[in-house]
């Protein structure tokens, strides 16, 4: 953080309707000074680079390009000590587990006040965590019940699956063999302790693993 306790910020989203109300927003608080604005994950990781801000606002999906978790750890593996904090609409336990995995300091939720996202923003320029309460609640239950740790590779599966595709569309889908998928679903069942495709998805909508 700077030396005057002034919080710069870079926000990241795809949508510039978003971007112009949270910049309007920020705009209230003295103690935050938006730098840069970014609509890709690619802009996201060269303009943090470039301008060193504190924190960086990032949403999950940005269209087309790499999404908001890949953006996250590469800003996180290049230069400076910016620290990212996440705000979207997601709460899944798969967005949340890939958002930390990545070094995310933070994860809110747009629905939140403004007052919270305030706070959020000076606790994730300090490195402290910042957590919407679902969040913090969903957190908690996995700690208490941990939820099967998926790979990446099993997780886009696992997605695929719960879509409704069959081995063959999977395969097509992500670009690898139908032995691959199977697999890869033979792993999945294992974890999730079922034994067949229905009773995963079941489990997954369950335990709210689908991204």
């Amino acid at each position: 953080m700077n030396d005057d306790d002034t919080v710069k910020l870079l926000i990241c989203d795809d949508h510039a309707m978003v971007r112009a109300g949270l910049l309007a927003l920020l705009s209230s608080d003295r103690s935050i000074e938006v730098v840069g604005e970014a609509s890709t994950g690619e802009e996201a990781v060269v303009l943090t680079a470039r301008l060193q801000p504190d924190v960086v606002l990032m949403d999950l999906q940005l269209g087309s390009g790499i999404d908001g978790v890949e953006a996250t750890r590469r800003i996180l593996a290049g230069p400076g000590d910016s620290h990212v904090l996440v705000l979207t609409t997601f709460d899944t336990d798969a967005d949340i587990t890939r958002a930390v995995n990545a070094g995310a300091t933070g994860y809110l939720l747009k629905a939140e006040r403004p007052a919270e996202l305030f706070a959020a923003i000076r606790s994730a320029a300090a490195g402290r965590p910042a957590l919407s309460p679902p969040v913090a609640s969903r957190v908690m239950a996995r700690m208490r019940s941990p939820m099967p740790q998926l790979t990446d590779r099993e997780q886009d599966i696992l997605d695929q699956l719960g879509q409704g595709l069959g081995n063959r569309e999977i395969a097509r889908a992500l670009f690898i063999s139908e032995a691959t998928v199977k697999t890869h679903l033979g792993r999945i069942y294992a974890k999730l302790g079922v034994d067949t495709r229905s009773g995963a998805v079941a489990i997954a909508k369950e335990r709210r693993l689908l991204r």
